[in-house]
């Protein structure tokens, strides 16, 4: 483990835990409500529930004194976030076309990056109530799904270890076979001169979350995302034994670099 002190990395866990179960409190209250959709600068769709959950995660990480990089926050100048040696990245709202959609399939995402490698990663689904989160020590990931009344100890003991599957027939690709841009089908039509391939299709980060738990053996992802798209995701996936390559550099995607867009990327079994 990097310079993180075994107390703080867990009180830094269960404040992600708990920021991110209360900013899913507050999407499912737009969610359940008549809301409007607006479009951000780059044409993305923006609602009530990205603002009011990123609201919520703000005030839970800012006790920690460390910075945050989110999607709905005003990104700083890099000449001021490369002196950072440890940030948080926060998606508050993955999926918003999935939240439009009201198919549940959207998730927030806070992660903790230590000299631009993800070291604590908390995923929750506010519908399904589903939690993904990594170890204090990064070294596994786990999942429950919360009741009401539990406290974060009790979530963080009560949860379920999570492992990846090795790869069989059908390889489980995750995708969907009607999005798919040329060069994932180039990939995967060459998995398929060998092997039968099954496309699974899931929202948001979940897709991570699929391969880390064994529900798909490879996630490709050969168009553009953004840094808080999967810090979490990845974090989630290292943890549980699962490479988050860039196809670039062959080496694992970095954070907090000048430019928060991914290059292209393969999630794969280590």
């Amino acid at each position: 483990m990097r310079a993180q002190s075994t107390t703080l990395m867990k009180s830094n866990l269960q404040i992600a835990i708990t920021a991110a179960i209360s900013a899913g409190k507050e999407i499912l209250k737009v969610y359940d409500s008549d809301f409007s959709v607006e479009t951000k600068e780059d044409a993305s769709p923006l609602t009530l529930a990205d603002e009011k959950s990123n609201d919520v995660i703000n005030q839970f990480l800012l006790e920690t004194n460390i910075p945050i990089i989110s999607e709905e926050n005003k990104q700083l100048d890099y000449s001021i976030r490369k002196t950072w040696n440890k940030c948080w990245i926060v998606d508050p709202l993955d999926g918003t076309k999935e939240f439009i959609k009201r198919n549940g399939e959207f998730t927030v995402n806070i992660a903790l990056v230590e000299e631009g490698a993800p070291i604590l990663g908390v995923i929750y689904v506010p519908v399904s109530k589903e939690l993904y989160f990594t170890s204090e020590d990064a070294k596994s990931s786990y999942k429950i799904t919360i009741q009401e009344d539990a406290s974060v100890e009790n979530l963080i003991e009560s949860a379920i270890q999570i492992t990846p599957s090795e790869i069989s027939e059908p390889v489980k690709i995750v995708g969907s076979r009607s999005h798919l841009n040329e060069d994932t089908k180039t990939y995967i039509s060459e998995i398929e001169k060998n092997k039968s391939v099954e496309i699974v299709s899931k929202g948001s980060s979940l897709k991570f979350c699929l391969v880390a738990e064994g529900a798909a053996h490879i996630y490709p992802r050969f168009a553009p995302t953004m840094e808080w798209d999967t810090a979490a995701g990845h974090a989630i996936c290292e943890a549980a034994g699962v490479s988050v390559i860039n196809q670039e550099t062959q080496q694992p995607l970095r954070y907090n670099r000048e430019n928060l867009l991914n290059p292209y990327f393969l999630v794969k079994v280590s």
